[in-house]
């Protein structure tokens, strides 16, 4: 048995396969862009051809994040919150704090042992302390965003960032670089900047070990490494922390695939 879930974000969009077991057996990663139902389909066929197998072949497919409802394939749609939590439990299995930072917001959810939601606080409507702050970065000092993290590791005098808003970052990012000050240096003040907002989450939601780090930063090493000395905890990260979304919706397709396969095999009626 095949199962699928599709996480369409606001920047990129990720599908997973899973098999039974359940285990991951095929992912893709692609940029979302503007056509929400290209990107869900083609992530989708990416994944199955990576898992070695035909979209015929899957039994059932879960649409989830902020394009969710573009998953026109799917058989239903689950919140990005519940798929997090539910990826983030399968990853780690004694996690009770998720840190989602993705492209467009940052979410803390509060988790059971089953992956439930038992409480949850996201960023405010304005995308500060997320991606969209480190791509504004990425762009003020014409760095690939997968350098930002090793550069800031580097800093020694970290620059006070007064502003969180995506808006004006790459304005006062410059400012700092035209008065003399470093670029680790302020890239640093930057990363400070998202992990300090982060934690203020976190909090709202009780800060508990395990947190499970998942989304697109959870590959940023320099996040990583304030969000552990700001929360004075470990921070789980996973190779597949950033198709943790996917991997949740998975979980929640398998859950009707075997519905079905039960129902059917007691000649009950078929949800």
């Amino acid at each position: 048995m095949l199962v699928a879930g599709v996480d369409v974000g606001s920047t990129q969009t990720k599908a997973v396969v899973m098999d039974g077991e359940p285990k991951v057996v095929g992912r893709s990663l692609i940029e979302t862009g503007a056509r929400l139902t290209e990107a869900a389909q083609e992530a989708f066929s990416l994944a199955v051809v990576d898992a070695g197998a035909e979209e015929r072949d899957v039994a059932s497919v879960v649409g989830t994040g902020y394009g969710r409802y573009r998953v026109e394939f799917g058989e239903t749609q689950v919140t990005e919150i519940s798929c997090h939590a539910r990826g983030a439990v399968f990853l780690f299995p004694n996690t009770t704090s998720v840190l989602d930072v993705g492209g467009q917001d940052t979410k803390a959810i509060r988790v059971g042992g089953d992956g439930q939601v038992l409480d949850f606080c996201m960023n405010d409507k304005c995308s500060a302390g997320t991606g969209r702050f480190l791509g504004a970065a990425s762009q003020a000092l014409e760095l690939p965003l997968g350098d930002l993290g090793p550069l800031a590791l580097t800093a020694k005098n970290p620059v006070k960032m007064t502003t969180t808003c995506t808006v004006f970052a790459e304005s006062e990012i410059l400012g700092w670089l035209a008065l003399g000050r470093k670029m680790e240096d302020v890239l640093l003040g930057v990363h400070v900047a998202i992990a300090s907002r982060s934690v203020s989450l976190l909090r709202r939601v009780g800060i508990e070990p395990e947190i499970t780090f998942t989304g697109g930063v959870s590959r940023n090493a320099a996040m990583v490494k304030l969000l552990e000395e700001l929360t004075d905890c470990p921070i789980n990260v996973s190779e597949e922390s950033h198709y943790c979304g996917a991997i949740g919706a998975s979980l929640y397709a398998l859950d009707r695939a075997l519905t079905r396969a039960a129902a059917g095999a007691s000649g009950g009626v078929l949800p």
